[in-house]
């Protein structure tokens, strides 16, 4: 069936569920639809993330809301979505999320371009110190990229759909992710090493050289081609370097993540930690800055 037809196609003020009500319908996947909604539990608005009526009784798709639902419950940082309840056995699947208010990083970039570096500075910072925490927590997002991040003070990461633990990731064998943010160990997974930490590193590496210039670093590859090296050009591709148009340690820091070899990616401490001081030079960051240690 097609996806947008497959839809529930609640209108503002139709009960999802008799505690949440929807008010807009924000898009959807091949699997889900996503409403922005009022919720009589939190007496606030809420996002629910909710399974086509075609695919509740998929048991791939249930189990796939279900690690979703597992990755939100094991993170709990102040930069990363939170959950706050769900259904996944009812007649609507759901799991229902705080509603963060902002511009996705993806729209400001196609509206305005380039971000100034008081604006990519801290987002970078920001996006970082939740890698490392995921890193502790022993959970890789595996789908950084401009369209899953809130700007805001902090910036939120959204869409835990393919999370996984570091050793589930590391089993993987086929691609999973956006095929321009992919790292090369995810976009062929048999033969560049496989997905962990490092490739949430190349994410952010991939996602801070686009909010620094307003072009993605590789050109977009053949999606139908079988070959992964016409349909991922980050298997042979170098990013046209970003020299004199950033502080030295920004180009540092794009330059590391985009390392082909994982090992040679930098730790995203480390990147918080380069971009610290630069941040603290800009006008009016200082006492942000020192809020965010």
């Amino acid at each position: 069936m097609d996806a947008e037809r497959d839809t529930w196609g609640f209108a503002e003020g139709e009960a999802i569920t008799p505690d949440l009500t929807a008010v807009r319908r924000l898009g959807g996947g091949r699997a889900y639809d996503a409403y922005v909604a009022f919720d009589e539990i939190t007496y606030s608005p809420v996002v629910v993330k909710v399974v086509r009526p075609g695919r509740t009784e998929d048991a791939a798709t249930i189990a796939g809301l279900r690690r979703e639902v597992d990755a939100l419950a094991a993170v709990n940082h102040p930069v990363v979505v939170r959950a706050l309840r769900h259904d996944l056995d009812g007649a609507r699947p759901h799991v229902v999320l705080e509603h963060i208010d902002g511009p996705r990083l993806s729209t400001l970039l196609r509206r305005h371009g380039p971000l100034t570096e008081q604006q990519y500075l801290p987002l970078a910072i920001d996006i970082a110190a939740a890698l490392h925490y995921l890193r502790r927590v022993g959970y890789v997002h595996l789908d950084i990229k401009p369209s899953n991040i809130v700007m805001g003070a902090p910036a939120r990461l959204i869409d835990l759909s393919i999370a996984r633990p570091a050793p589930a990731a590391r089993e993987l064998t086929h691609p999973v992710g956006t095929d321009r943010y992919l790292s090369p160990e995810q976009a062929a997974p048999q033969t560049a090493g496989r997905p962990d930490h490092p490739s949430d590193v190349w994410g952010l590496g991939a996602t801070l050289y686009e909010a620094v210039t307003g072009d993605r670093p590789f050109p977009e590859g053949e999606r139908a081609a079988e070959d992964p090296v016409r349909r991922y050009p980050q298997l042979t591709h170098e990013p046209a370097p970003l020299g004199g148009r950033v502080p030295p340690e920004v180009a540092e820091v794009v330059a590391g993540a985009l390392e082909r070899d994982p090992a040679r990616r930098p730790l995203p401490a480390r990147i918080a930690d380069l971009l610290q001081p630069v941040l603290e030079r800009q006008p009016r960051a200082r006492l942000t800055s020192k809020l965010r240690r």
